[in-house]
């Protein structure tokens, strides 16, 4: 069955917006857990803006289930101009000290709102490869961040990668606008399809929410999905607890 990973970002959002530790990340991530969530999801940026790195080492030292950090591998440190806040080491030795389940490598700027495009691995394969090789000799899963692309589905099998993550907001988009969802649900299905074939693991994420996951998840060979901005907005209604066992079950789980 697919896992369910449970992106904390948002709900650090909101502590952000306050000189406070509330809410509480470890305490929101074990409520997830307790409900069901199978995995926690964070993307430490080098400018903080949610998740932070003293949140990182929190939940590396408690967390019972699989932890997965995203973020960009060639971000290097920066120095916190907040009082109270850590410097961010940049995103490998962050990796490097904590050893993550799994790492998702992101090509992400910190210009973008979100992050919204895959790998480019015409362009950047040698370096991405020499950074999966590293995540292998400490034992941390690799994934790589991709759109739909045949081709660069194959350059990431040549990386040596262990899996990837579909981007999934055109998908997202198109359940949302009524524009051919079906066709362009197939496009993923074929794209994870060969993702398998190559000896890829296959996650996706990216605006899945509780009326697109459903259909999404029939898509073969599915490993994990991580949900974040649409869930923190469903547990606003539903609550932590509910807002777990409502994704389960749009993932075909009993919960």
């Amino acid at each position: 069955m697919t896992a369910l990973s449970v992106n904390l970002n948002k709900i650090a959002l909101i502590r952000n917006s306050r000189d406070t530790r509330s809410p509480d990340i470890p305490q929101h991530a074990r409520i997830c857990i307790e409900a069901g969530a199978d995995g926690i999801t964070v993307h430490p940026r080098p400018d903080q803006r949610h998740i932070r790195v003293r949140d990182c080492h929190d939940l590396a030292a408690m967390l019972t289930v699989e932890f997965n950090m995203e973020g960009n591998p060639f971000a290097g440190p920066r120095r916190s101009d907040r009082s109270g806040v850590d410097d961010y080491p940049g995103f490998m030795p962050l990796v490097r000290e904590l050893r993550p389940t799994q790492a998702t490598l992101v090509p992400d700027g910190d210009n973008q709102l979100t992050s919204d495009h895959g790998f480019d691995l015409k362009r950047d394969g040698e370096r991405v490869a020499d950074i999966v090789a590293e995540l292998r000799s400490l034992d941390v899963r690799s994934s790589l961040f991709m759109d739909p692309d045949p081709e660069q589905i194959r350059l990431a099998a040549d990386t040596g990668a262990d899996r990837i993550e579909l981007y999934t907001e055109r998908y997202a988009k198109a359940v949302a606008n009524h524009t051919d969802a079906a066709g362009v649900l197939e496009e993923y299905r074929s794209a994870a399809a060969l993702a398998v074939k190559l000896g890829l693991g296959v996650n996706a994420g990216h605006d899945l929410n509780l009326h697109n996951l459903p259909a999404f998840a029939t898509i073969p060979g599915l490993l994990e999905v991580s949900i974040g901005h649409a869930f923190t907005v469903d547990a606003l209604q539903l609550g932590l607890r509910e807002t777990v066992k409502a994704y389960q079950r749009a993932l075909g789980k009993s919960a």
